[in-house]
């Protein structure tokens, strides 16, 4: 908590007794369990207050001193419930305290309202009457704060911030991670109830502090997997002292931990392994390093040779600064060295931490640019300069309106640890882990919608999305002759993907791609669009042909696509065809292999009447073993309800080069002995060759007329009713031809 913060608190202290003892109309307990949450209140002791508070609100829900100063505990502990408390309070009494409208810009500025914080802070300060109130600055910062919060706020990184859970992390602070080289141990400073840690609690520890909280401990765990934790045990009992010890760094192979113990207002030690795998009792470093002010999160350079550390030493104010210490191999540590001014400010720097090729430095500040309270910041080591560059502020959501301290990388540098209080943690300070967030491989292929089997070149995909900080970004690629695509894109967001073709767009899908913290996860995504290609169909592929629900009996559009079928086979003799029957799941499974079965074999009659040799022709049916589309609409039903076909190879043979249909002298005109009744209306279809096919059905009546228009102008017209058919056909060198069929 800042120094306002404190002597504001004290100062509202009188108050807040003087209205409990002034209060005679509540009841005796009332106001015993109001002077008890004030006197722990007043002892910084805010946990163990809160309880006496909610006591006198059970009682009376209206006390504006007991909402007041339970909110401003709370802000500790649970910064929503903070805010209800306090601004209740002030709802039920406008000056319940004359800082109020200091304590309404604290939490609206945790809770990440910056623009109502500034307003109360402005509202706060012209309260101050003095010019010279020390207060005014303080205030100064913390509007400078929302101001800074508002910018990153707005511009935030692509990060992905993770709790590392309930089993490392409790409702008190944890703090001060510390990894092994191989990732697997981590070792962590805890305010936990030392009964609920194994190891931690014993006859030797005080178990709380003057603040009444319980004593920082030095804990390990083992990781299970990437995403768990075993449950935390203590480090060492020759680590954990009467009062506060905390972890700052492992190094020289695992086997030496730099530690800090509350002595002399804060020291920092080294302890190291014994014989058999247990910590030996640690040791002081040496004046130059220590003092009798506070001394604290200190880090050892990967050769020894260096160490970073924060002291108060040299602060006239108390404030931490950033400093160093250089020593000789097998010397002890020399003389200690300001950062300088470029690193260090009038407020505190705190938790050193230096990246493996030592080129930046990562540390927490109170000054520079931050959020508010802690921020981590980075510098880069200028080696021409010999000097440490402007500080960085990492940004959000790594750094947030709260602390944020003891930034940490793993050991292969692709990710960190942290500590934070932040929104959605499990009580106080908890340790996270922070990512970057990658890019993501998405791959698959482009298939028609109307033939799932049919995937389509040359399809152009954009996937069209935002960074974190709203700046669009865009990726493509183009379907290969299979209908494959490839793209990388960064994870961890919607991307609004437009299907082209041929330079026109076809249409726009959304697409959620999920979060990757790595370079090398991929994932398929196919997508079916409603567009046919034509460019192959010349080239032997055979036109699927549809079913009415329940029905196999062939539609005049099914007609023209078999003859289609029929003079391609002709003009390929050495090519043979398995026709296989395919329906939707409305029935039975046994019913539609019956069904699919005569659907195949109702297109192999009609071949065969054409002139395709039987013996060329097998039949097979699928029943709905096969769906082309998901069974959940009318329309993907009826792409179910088909006949395929497929040439037949023989082993290790490979797809022959189909000729196309020739185009003879004479036209030949045939339709099913018993055409099915088609549905009623009229209808336009383009087939695969270009043959353009118009169809009418009468409403009141059987008559259907089917108009045939191809590409080579060859024309047909074709009229039935009641059995009788009438056709007329022109082919290409303009011959003619006519056929009529009468019932039997």
């Amino acid at each position: 908590m800042d120094n306002l913060s404190k002597r504001l608190l004290q100062a509202s202290y009188a108050l807040a007794l003087t209205t409990a003892v002034a209060t005679s109309a509540h009841a005796q307990s009332t106001r015993k369990d109001l002077q008890t949450g004030n006197k722990l209140f007043n002892q910084e002791n805010y946990r163990a207050s809160i309880p006496y508070y909610e006591r006198v609100l059970a009682k009376d829900p209206n006390n504006a001193t007991a909402l007041f100063r339970a909110g401003v505990a709370y802000l500790s502990f649970d910064k929503e419930k903070a805010s209800d408390y306090i601004y209740k309070a002030q709802k039920v009494k406008p000056k319940v305290s004359k800082d109020v409208e200091y304590w309404l810009g604290r939490v609206d500025h945790l809770n990440y309202n910056f623009d109502e914080a500034i307003t109360h802070y402005q509202a706060y300060n012209a309260t101050l009457k003095k010019r010279n109130d020390t207060r005014r600055e303080e205030v100064a910062q913390l509007i400078q704060h929302s101001k800074n919060a508002k910018i990153l706020f707005n511009s935030p990184k692509d990060i992905f911030v993770k709790n590392l859970g309930p089993t490392v992390n409790t409702q008190y602070s944890e703090h001060s991670p510390v990894i092994s080289s191989d990732d697997r141990t981590l070792i962590f400073t805890t305010r936990a109830n030392p009964t609920d840690i194994p190891g931690l609690d014993s006859k030797a520890r005080n178990k709380t502090a003057a603040d009444g909280e319980y004593y920082e401990g030095i804990v390990e765990t083992h990781r299970i997997d990437s995403d768990n934790w075993e449950k935390p045990r203590s480090l060492s009992a020759a680590l954990n002292s009467k009062g506060h010890d905390a972890s700052d760094q492992l190094f020289d192979n695992d086997t030496k931990l730099l530690m800090y113990r509350s002595d002399e207002d804060g020291d920092v030690f080294v302890a190291s392994k014994q014989t058999g795998g247990d910590w030996g009792a640690p040791t002081k470093l040496n004046s130059n390093i220590n003092s009798k002010a506070y001394e604290g999160d200190a880090y050892i350079t990967p050769d020894g040779l260096t160490l970073y550390f924060s002291t108060a030493k040299y602060s006239e104010d108390g404030n931490l600064d950033l400093y160093y210490s250089t020593r000789t191999a097998g010397g002890d540590w020399g003389t200690a060295k300001s950062l300088g001014s470029t690193i260090n400010t009038k407020y505190d720097e705190d938790s050193p931490y230096i990246s493996r090729d030592g080129k930046t430095l990562f540390f927490s500040s109170r000054g520079h640019n931050t959020m508010g309270d802690y921020d981590i910041f980075q510098s880069k080591y200028d080696s021409i300069g010999h000097k440490w560059g402007r500080p960085e502020n990492m940004g959000y959501p790594i750094n947030t309106p709260d602390a944020d301290s003891y930034y940490r990388l793993a050991p292969d540098g692709t990710y960190a640890y942290l500590s934070s209080y932040r929104i959605g943690g499990y009580g106080e300070k908890d340790i996270y882990t922070i990512s970057y967030i990658k890019n993501i491989t998405v791959k698959g292929t482009v298939f028609s919608k109307r033939d799932s089997t049919q995937a389509i070149p040359g399809v152009e995909l954009v996937f069209n999305g935002t960074q974190a900080d709203k700046t669009a970004i865009s990726f493509r690629d183009v379907t290969k002759e299979d209908g494959t695509y490839g793209v990388k894109v960064l994870s961890a967001r919607t991307y609004q993907v437009a299907v082209n073709k041929d330079g026109k767009n076809i249409e726009t899908q959304e697409f959620a791609v999920p979060i990757s913290t790595n370079d090398s996860t991929s994932i398929v995504k196919n997508f079916y669009v409603d567009y046919i290609d034509t460019t192959s169909s010349g080239n032997g592929r055979f036109a699927k042909i549809y079913f009415d629900t329940d029905k196999y009996k062939l539609r005049p559009e099914s007609v023209v696509a078999l003859n289609n079928t029929a003079a391609i086979l002709k003009a390929n003799t050495g090519i043979n065809i398995s026709i296989e029957g395919n329906c939707d799941s409305r029935n039975t499974d046994e019913y539609n292999m019956v069904l699919g079965q005569n659907r195949a074999d109702a297109a192999k009659k009609y071949l065969v009447k054409q002139g395709v040799a039987s013996a060329r022709l097998t039949t097979v049916s699928y029943g709905e073993r096969r769906p082309a589309a998901p069974n959940d609409s009318p329309e993907n039903m009826q792409l179910n309800r088909r006949d395929e076909f497929r040439v037949v190879l023989k082993e290790g043979e490979k797809m022959p080069v189909m000729q196309p249909a020739t185009t003879t002298t004479t036209t030949i005109i045939a339709v099913p002995v018993k055409p099915a009744p088609p549905l009623p209306g009229k209808s336009k279809v383009r087939m695969a060759d270009g043959t353009k096919v118009k169809t009418k059905v009468d409403e009141d009546s059987d008559k259907v007329k089917v108009k045939t228009k191809g590409p080579n102008g060859s024309k047909s017209k074709t009229v039935s009713k009641e059995g009788e058919l009438d056709s007329k056909a022109k082919d290409a060198s303009g011959q003619k031809a006519k056929v009529k069929i009468k019932p039997e």
